[in-house]
Parts: structure tokens; sequence; C-alpha cells
């Protein structure tokens, strides 16, 4: 079981004071490592979290990644190179490194050494199985081993809760999000809103689904930045997708919210906050609807791929051609 799992590693870094908290990965596995950096960057008083692309951290080479730092990084597979390069430098630094990924044995799992963790595929497992859970758990828990505090339990809660939060969701969601496919199917570009933990989700539905998976062009935009330059774009017609959630930066997106449906007919909310997240604590259920963002967003892409007839499997150049 992974919450096993995840108490298992934790266990092994009890006792141990962390300064430094390094959250590494590449793509879509950086992304889902975001909600989990505000996190501690919230909750935490003694262990600085920092986030980095994996061949970043390796070429910007931090001052303060040595024993004090405990570094934890991903990728689905266990086997995107920098990733895997990451992990042994981390460890030639002497810092404690914590690997998660979909499989046992692999490259990142062999790097990084005894700390693995795996977690389960998202499309058939729970909440807490998933690498959004397993690491809002591993960092809850390394904050609780140093600080004395109980958000690993009130995350583990938390998770179980909105499980059936989120299946409610996609079923409310299937066909609004089927019909918003099929109008900008032929879309030349797509943009996407969100700030705060939702932000995370705005990188993974562009970068992710829409570009990588369907080749159509698609910008994520943080809603803080969106009157900094980029809302000058906006016109009647523009696809906008708004990711709305329940977390302390929620006043952004509905800042951006307000601006876009004054000026453009081709605007997508998805606001997880419309759900029902009573029975969860409140100091949680902002890192929660992210998981429902990202549960939506993925089913909008999954509609899209069926109404343009392009494979989400595809790929031009992805494991393919030399890069």
């Amino acid at each position: 079981m992974v919450l096993d799992n995840v108490r298992q590693v934790l266990g092994q870094l009890k006792g141990k004071t962390f300064r430094r908290l390094f959250l590494v990965a590449c793509g879509g596995s950086q992304a889902l490592m975001m909600p989990s950096k505000i996190f501690a960057d919230k909750v935490s008083k003694t262990l600085m979290p920092q986030h980095y692309n994996s061949n970043e951290f390796i070429a910007l080479d931090p001052v303060t990644l040595n024993e004090d730092s405990v570094v934890i990084l991903c990728s689905q597979e266990g086997k995107t190179p920098e990733t895997v390069k990451a992990a042994a430098f981390a460890r030639e630094k002497g810092a404690s490194v914590i690997t998660i990924a979909m499989v046992d044995d692999s490259l990142l799992e062999k790097a990084g050494g005894s700390l693995f963790v795996k977690y389960g595929y998202y499309e058939t497992c729970d909440a807490i199985d998933t690498s959004y859970g397993v690491m809002y758990l591993l960092v809850a828990g390394l904050i609780d081993n140093q600080e004395g505090t109980n958000h690993f339990g009130m995350m583990s809660e938390s998770l179980i809760k909105v499980n059936p939060v989120i299946q409610k969701a996609k079923k409310d969601w299937e066909e609004t999000l089927t019909a918003y496919g099929e109008k900008n199917k032929d879309a030349k570009v797509i943009y996407s809103l969100a700030a705060g933990t939702n932000y995370s989700q705005s990188y993974v539905l562009c970068n992710c689904y829409l570009m990588e998976m369907q080749w159509i062009n698609a910008i994520p935009i943080h809603a803080g930045e969106f009157f900094h330059g980029p809302f000058e774009i906006i016109e009647k017609g523009s696809p906008v997708i708004l990711l709305m959630g329940c977390d302390s930066c929620r006043f952004l997106e509905e800042r951006a919210l307000e601006f876009c449906r004054k000026y453009t007919d081709n605007l997508l909310v998805i606001d997880a906050s419309k759900c029902d997240l009573s029975g969860i604590d409140e100091n949680y259920a902002g890192y929660m609807t992210t998981l429902i963002l990202n549960n939506l967003c993925r089913l909008f892409c999954k509609k899209i791929a069926i109404t343009r007839n392009h494979s989400l499997d595809i790929r031009r150049y992805m494991h393919i051609v030399e890069y």
C-alpha cells in the first residue's frame, strides 16, 4: 500500500533535521511538485522549499545543497535521464534523497538509493495513491518529523475524503468539457489561467495535454501575471480555460475571471470550489481542489482527443528522435 510505503520512508528519516527541501523533476513531474512546494511555504517554519528543473538543479549547483538537505525527485517511469543524473548529483552532495516513480527497480530508484515510493496510475487509483498524493504526504511528514505537527494525518484524511468528490466532479463536468472540446477542436491556440497551487494544472494542461499530446499551441499564464502583458492578446473568440480553486490565491483568479468575461465569449471556467468540500478541513481544501482540477483537465484532454481523432499516445519527437 502506498501509504505504508510513505510511512516507511518517513520513518527512516525521523530524527534528522533538514534546513532545505529541494523538489526536482522535469515536465509534468516537475509541475506536480508545485502544490507541495507551496504547502511547505505556507506551513513549515524550519524547512525552506525550493523547486527545480532537473538539469537546472545540476547546472546551478545550489550552495545550500548538502547534508542538511532532503531532495525529492520524480519521474513517472523512473527513466528520465536528467532526473536520474540529478538524483546521483544530490547524493554526491551528501543530501538525503527520496525518489518516486510508478515502477520498481528503475534507473531513478537505483540512482537515489533506498528511500523510494512507488505511486499508482492516476486513471485507476485513489487520490492518496497518486503522485500528487504521495508528494503531499512526503512533504507533510517531513515537516511533522522536525516540527511536531500533525500535517501528515490531516493530509491523509483529506486525500481520502476528496476521492469521491473527484469522481462526482468528473461526472458533473463531462458534458461541459466535451462541448468545449468540440467547440475548440480547430483552435490555433488555447490559453489557460490559474494561480497558487492551481497554476500547476495550467502548466500540465497546456504543456503536457494540449501541446505534447494534441499538438495544439497552448499557453499557461499565471493569473497574477496576466495583467502585466498577456491580457493584451485576449479578444472576442479567444479560447481561455480559467482554473479556480479555494486557496489563498483565489482572488487572482477572480480578477482574471472578471476581465475575461468582458473581453472573450469563449471562456471555460472550471471552478473546483463549487464541489462539495464540506467534509474536508478548510486548511487543506485548497490543496485538494488542485487534485480535482488535475482530473478535470485530464478529462478535457481525453474528450478533445476523441473530437479531433488524435490519440493521446501519438508523438512526433518524444522518445523517437535524438534530442
